[in-house]
């Protein structure tokens, strides 16, 4: 409390953080990405940079081979200089995603433009972390041998519950039992490979920013709906983490409609409505499927199945009601929803966006705003990846 009377002097206030100039490189990086191929005059028009700056930009990305001249995507010829447009390089590069998930793990490689080239998924031996991440360290190590040609920049790691991001930590993964591991690290000294790790739901928030839905979007929202649910938000474009790294822990959001005992002793929390491994004892009690998979499910469904349908269904109405909550409460210009269901069969889609027009006060355009995932068939493996593109996006020269 500042005493009565007392005036704030100079020497009384804390000193200030140096300012980081802003990244021209990414900048330029990101405009290439949105636009290319693309001529240097118009990504210097993008992004508000200077002549020099984009040519001194671009020379450094064509050194670290993270962008190419693409003289075949030239217009025809004109006065003056030819203009010789740039785009992202597809081959030279790439990153390793790498996701955990209470069934099993992925791990993929991704190139600049977030498309899986490979992917390899296996299903967990024990999963304590110790064995998972030795086993995620030769995967990611098998990877690289089959791909020798293509310089790996780094890796990324997507999960479930609740991630320090800026500390690498899984601090608490409910289902796996995993709290204060620091994967990370562990990656890193496995690999050799700058490793970063974060939950799924920002992951594929920055995915969607990237190359999704939410390109060029201010504000946006990701809801996840696996095993465990958890939400994503961005104002600014830039997606809040919150100061203990816990922002969108909506597990236990309680949702009208559903009966089902929580572990928390509530009855009627989000995650225990709608969670995969609810929705997939229910279909094998009724014989619906064979496994404990939910894309049997949603094949079952698919494939014309009126109860696979009607459970989807409803998995879908109870997703619709929490994610009007979700828009009455950030108003984002996009909310992008990633729901096994809502992503492959048209009909699940359009009961969350019913939902969404029923329930949420703010009078949304519910087919204009709500949006399944931009990457339906490969949402774990662009997870882990999007994680890793993240930091080659926001440091392409590598600067921290």
């Amino acid at each position: 409390m500042i005493p009565v009377g007392h005036t704030t002097r100079r020497k009384d206030l804390p000193v200030p953080a140096p300012r980081r100039p802003p990244d021209s490189a990414a900048a330029v990086l990101h405009a290439i990405l949105q636009h290319g191929p693309v001529a240097r005059s118009s990504v210097a028009r993008v992004t508000r940079l200077s002549a020099a700056t984009v040519t001194g930009a671009t020379a450094a990305l064509l050194r670290q081979r993270l962008i190419r001249e693409v003289p075949e995507a030239a217009g025809p010829p004109g006065m003056g200089r030819p203009h010789v447009p740039l785009d992202v390089e597809p081959a030279a590069v790439g990153v390793i995603g790498v996701h955990v998930a209470v069934p099993c793990t992925t791990v993929a490689l991704l190139d600049l433009r977030g498309r899986v080239l490979d992917e390899h998924r296996a299903p967990h031996g024990e999963r304590d972390p110790g064995s998972v991440l030795a086993a995620l360290g030769g995967g990611i190590a098998a990877m690289r041998r089959e791909h020798p040609r293509r310089r790996i920049l780094g890796a990324g790691l997507a999960t479930g519950g609740w991630v320090d991001a800026a500390n690498g930590t899984v601090i608490e993964h409910p289902v796996l039992g995993w709290r204060d591991v620091p994967a990370g690290a562990v990656l890193a000294e496995a690999t050799g490979l700058p490793v970063r790790v974060d939950s799924n739901s920002r992951a594929l928030l920055r995915a969607e920013q990237l190359f999704g839905a939410a390109r060029m979007r201010e504000s946006a929202a990701h809801l996840f709906v696996g095993n465990l649910v958890d939400v994503a938000f961005a104002a600014g474009g830039v997606v809040h983490e919150g100061p203990r790294s816990a922002a969108g822990a909506v597990a236990h959001l309680p949702v009208e409609g559903c009966a089902e005992a929580c572990p928390c002793g509530r009855v009627g929390c989000l995650q225990v409505a709608v969670s995969e491994r609810v929705v997939v004892r229910r279909a094998l009690a009724a014989g619906l499927i064979d496994r404990p998979e939910i894309g049997d499910l949603v094949d079952a469904a698919a494939g014309g199945r009126a109860e696979a349908v009607r459970m989807l269904r409803d998995r879908a109405r109870l997703v619709g009601r929490a994610a009007a909550l979700l828009l009455d409460l950030f108003d984002p210009e996009v909310l992008v929803v990633a729901e096994a269901g809502v992503n492959r069969l048209p009909g699940c889609l359009a009961t969350v966006r019913g939902e969404v027009a029923a329930h949420s006060s703010a009078g949304v355009d519910a087919v204009r705003i709500v949006h399944p995932s931009s990457f339906p068939d490969s949402v774990l493996a662009v997870a882990g990846g999007a994680v890793a593109l993240h930091r080659v996006y926001a440091s392409p020269l590598g600067r921290t």
